[in-house]
């Protein structure tokens, strides 16, 4: 069982924990730590895309697992909500896993890019939004919608991965009402879930290296505890401002992949 340190530099190493310490605090405040962590995984000597996804998604369910926790004991989020979209999320991510083995994920990005430049203009040109929580839909129909954004957000996470918490916190908000703090306590919930189905996807195929997953853990785990207590003391206008950067960043990332895939390698 490949442990990933056989022909790993000390210097890859470090960068592996600082990556993975980086990606922990973002996606713990607004989701979108694989725009730093995979590329760096990308990296190691030796290792497979594939590899590098399945050590990436080990690492994270650290991360998240951690941010859940933090934020359930400062926010309580609604669990009512949140436990059925994070099973639904699972299954779509699974879902999602096993077409990523047969598709290729380039067909995909000019679609999330242009996704991610609407969210963002729509973001930036409603300052209000967000704010605060005022539920827009009740009873069955609040369920029925977090479980439809639950499986398509899921079943995304599965098949391409990057952004999925940040597009898990704009549909909590815009779509069912939530301030950004308590969407970002749902959204680790349901990225967990998520993470949580990816891996019972990659698991069975050996994928994993071991020794970087627990090293990317570990690192990660630290950056989410961090970002969840800062998200949950600064609040609503800092989770805002982190997330418009995060998708910003996320635009250039997918962006110059779209150009670099279909233009300049021809």
């Amino acid at each position: 069982m490949p442990s990933g340190f056989e022909d790993l530099s000390l210097w890859t190493l470090l960068l592996i924990v600082v990556a993975g310490f980086g990606a922990g605090w973002i996606d713990a405040v607004v989701g979108g730590g694989g725009l730093l962590q995979l590329p760096v995984m990308l990296m190691v000597p030796g290792i497979t895309p594939v590899q590098a996804l399945a050590t990436n998604k080990m690492g994270s369910i650290f991360g998240t697992a951690t941010s859940s926790v933090a934020y359930y004991r400062r926010v309580g989020p609604d669990l009512r909500t949140a436990l059925p979209m994070a099973a639904i999320a699972l299954l779509g991510s699974l879902g999602g896993a096993v077409l990523a083995a047969n598709l290729p994920q380039s067909v995909f990005k000019p679609i999330i890019v242009v996704a991610l430049i609407v969210v963002a203009i729509f973001t930036a040109a409603t300052p209000r939004l967000g704010a605060e929580t005022a539920l827009r839909h009740s009873g069955s129909r609040h369920h029925v919608l977090a479980g439809v954004i639950g499986a398509g957000i899921g079943f995304y996470d599965g098949l391409i991965g990057p952004g999925t918490g940040s597009f898990l916190v704009i549909a909590l908000v815009s779509v069912l009402g939530y301030a950004f703090l308590e969407a970002s306590a749902k959204a680790k919930i349901v990225n967990l879930a998520t993470n949580a189905g990816a891996l019972m996807f990659f698991l069975p195929h050996g994928s994993l290296l071991w020794g970087l997953g627990l090293v990317l853990g570990a690192s990660n785990m630290g950056g989410a505890y961090l970002g969840a207590r800062m998200a949950v003391a600064r609040g609503n206008t800092f989770i805002r401002v982190v997330f418009l950067t995060v998708v910003a960043a996320l635009i250039l990332k997918l962006g110059w992949d779209v150009v670099n895939e279909n233009f300049l390698r021809h």
